[in-house]
């Protein structure tokens, strides 16, 4: 049980003009013409088109039955909206000019106007960053949905993301940012969360217009009052500079005591399900002058248990009371009732009701995130990449896969890229992916060196860099961990030459092709003669055991080809002084056999030609098979020495 006075802060604050309260302000008509700027004539504030915060969207109006004059009482900025056919996230990108982790209020309106002529009402959803906002669903084509939401940057932009679920074309009319004092709006919940508002109500006022220029965080108050209350104000100015909450002097110098003295102020309301979490802030100002024998005193009680009390409010001094516990469930009832020792019923000048939105998703690792869209802006990359590159979930930048766990930020680990127009070299901003796996570069216009840079890339087990006109060779860590089988590495035959040396292909990992001059004019000569001894068999030796010839094709093999020959040559079947035999397969299914030359080998290439002829020489006249791979794999030498 709390017990003591309503005493208000004793802070020093200036007083400050129309202009400064507009400081730090993002005021955006969203689908307004270019270049066209406005003052709103009822708040003074300034508004600006949204070009500035999103790249993606149409520009429309509203049909002229809901517009003004047909709806004099239209706010201006609801007149034309941005529609977003394209993509299933589109996102507005602020940048607040308070530092990270500050407080800010965040407030969307959207009104639907039949813009389209279809006369369908469109639901969708509204992200802040990368955890849901509001689910945005209409009555009838005049409603105007507002919803607002508390939060703390997490980083230096902000996201504001409409997303498609198939159930109409999302858009947005207006969106606007407020920055806030960080000592408001504390929550105890005990974990990240963000305050939408439920209801906000000015009490006892019902002549206002809601939005007030002395409110320096610009909230829109909806008056509220009840039959069975009397209302009590002052036309004396109250001392609101000493509470953080700043009510606006419209605001708090009217409220609401009970009609009868001995009754209760009483505020219900009802939640969608027994989880809801809620917040409550509840103004107070004495706008009477008490007598000395008047006392207003009273407590304050939640679903019947005591919150708060015995309160003594000031005159003409504002306070603001919250719950530092979240009031959890589906039906909440707010009662204020005077203490057994007053002789004046309680008073209530404001209220706000706020619930707590669990912060479930983290968003991306901000190294990543930097990286990505470093990628972004180098390469000009047009793939909707907008907003946060893993979040939420379902809505993950084309071409990536990120890695999420419950309590780490998600982790980008795959990035396809191929075919999408990339120029240049290779940007060193891919390194800093540092838990990428896969990277597909393929079949663009990139050139320059392959950098040693990818090297760094511990977790990586899939590169291509096909297609492109890169030069130099592929680090020599990569090319060993292709040969291990912990990587599986494409490029093209230019980039195969080991680090350091391209002057002599002994040194490159090819196939049994990679032969001398002289061992391949030795081995023509006995395919001849094997040739004509062919044309003296019977038909049954010129089989390949299923009655068809063996085909016979002449062709030339990219690294990358063998690769897939030999399964990154993982099946050993015999080693030499030349090097390592490895199984292999082609597409067709027939098994060969290659041979990787050692760089390390004392003979070498001499050693080479005589193991070679002298398998053919011993296989010359088998028929089982053998002689005809064999002669296939000398056929493809021609071109390779």
């Amino acid at each position: 049980m709390f017990v003591g006075y309503l005493t208000p802060l004793l802070l020093s604050l200036a007083v400050l003009v129309h202009g400064q309260l507009q400081t730090g302000f993002i005021s955006i008509d969203c689908g307004s013409p270019v270049n066209f700027n406005f003052v709103d004539v009822d708040t003074g504030i300034s508004y600006t088109p949204d070009g500035a915060y999103v790249s993606t969207g149409i520009n429309n109006n509203i049909s002229s039955e809901y517009a003004y004059p047909n709806n004099p009482n239209l706010a201006y900025p609801l007149s034309d909206l941005r529609s977003f056919p394209d993509g299933n996230k589109n996102c507005y990108t602020l940048t607040p000019a308070a530092a990270k982790g500050s407080l800010y209020l965040l407030r969307a309106s959207f009104l639907y106007g039949n813009y389209d002529g279809e006369d369908k009402l469109p639901e969708f959803d509204l992200y802040l960053d990368v955890n849901l906002w509001s689910s945005i669903k209409f009555n009838n084509a005049s409603d105007v949905i507002t919803t607002e939401i508390i939060g703390a940057s997490v980083s230096d932009t902000i996201s504001v993301c409409l997303v498609n679920k198939g159930l109409g074309i999302p858009f947005i009319s207006a969106l606007e940012l407020r920055p806030l004092n960080n000592s408001i709006y504390g929550t105890e919940l005990g974990s990240p969360v963000s305050l939408v508002l439920f209801e906000r109500f000015d009490i006892g006022y019902t002549n206002g217009t809601g939005r007030y220029n002395d409110d320096i965080y610009d909230r829109i108050w909806s008056p509220y009052n009840s039959p069975s209350w009397n209302i009590v104000s002052t036309s004396s100015e109250i001392n609101s500079n000493e509470n953080g909450y700043r009510a606006p002097l419209e605001v708090i110098r009217t409220s609401a005591v009970p009609r009868n003295g001995s009754d209760r102020l009483e505020f219900s309301w009802t939640a969608d399900d027994d989880a809801s979490k809620f917040s409550v802030y509840m103004y107070f100002a004495e706008v009477q002058q008490l007598a000395k024998n008047q006392t207003r005193k009273f407590n304050i009680s939640w679903n019947g248990s005591l919150i708060f009390g015995p309160l003594v409010p000031r005159y003409l001094f504002a306070a603001t009371i919250s719950n530092s516990e979240a009031f959890t469930g589906k039906e909440h009832h707010i009662s204020i009732y005077k203490t057994a020792d007053a002789n004046l019923p309680p008073i209530l000048n404001a209220i706000e009701v706020y619930m707590a939105k669990q912060l479930d998703e983290l968003p991306t690792f901000s190294e990543d995130v930097a990286a990505v869209l470093n990628i972004k802006t180098a390469y000009q990359v047009n793939k909707g990449w907008v907003g946060d590159p893993c979040g939420p979930k379902n809505y993950t930048w084309e071409g990536l896969e990120c890695n999420y766990s419950v309590s780490l930020p998600p982790r980008i680990i795959s990035l396809n890229l191929t075919s999408s127009g990339l120029s240049g070299i290779i940007s060193a901003s891919f390194a800093n992916i540092s838990s990428m796996e896969s990277l597909d570069l393929s079949n663009n216009h990139l050139s320059g060196p392959v950098p040693e840079f990818l090297k760094e890339l511990k977790s990586l087990k899939f590169l291509n860099l096909e297609g492109n006109q890169l030069s130099g060779s592929v680090p020599t860590e990569l090319v060993d961990g292709s040969k291990a089988g912990l990587l599986t590495l494409r490029v093209d035959e230019q980039n195969l030459c080991s680090s350091g040396s391209c002057k002599n292909k002994k040194n490159v990992v090819v196939p049994v092709v990679a032969s001398l001059l002289s061992a391949l004019v030795l081995c023509v000569a006995l395919i001849m003669l094997w040739r004509l001894r062919r044309k003296q068999k019977s038909e049954a030796d010129t089989s390949n055991g299923e009655g068809r010839p063996l085909p016979s094709k002449n062709r030339q093999f990219t690294y990358a080809e063998v690769l897939n020959i030999t399964n990154n040559f993982q099946d050993v079947i015999g080693k030499g002084g030349f090097g390592t035999v490895f199984r292999g397969n082609m597409k067709d299914e027939t098994q060969v056999a290659v041979k990787m030359l050692s760089t390390s080998s004392k003979q070498g290439s001499k050693e080479f030609q005589a193991e070679v002829c002298n398998v053919i020489i011993h296989r010359l006249f088998s028929v089982n098979g053998w002689t005809r791979n064999l002669i296939k794999l000398i056929s493809r030498m021609r071109k390779q020495i």
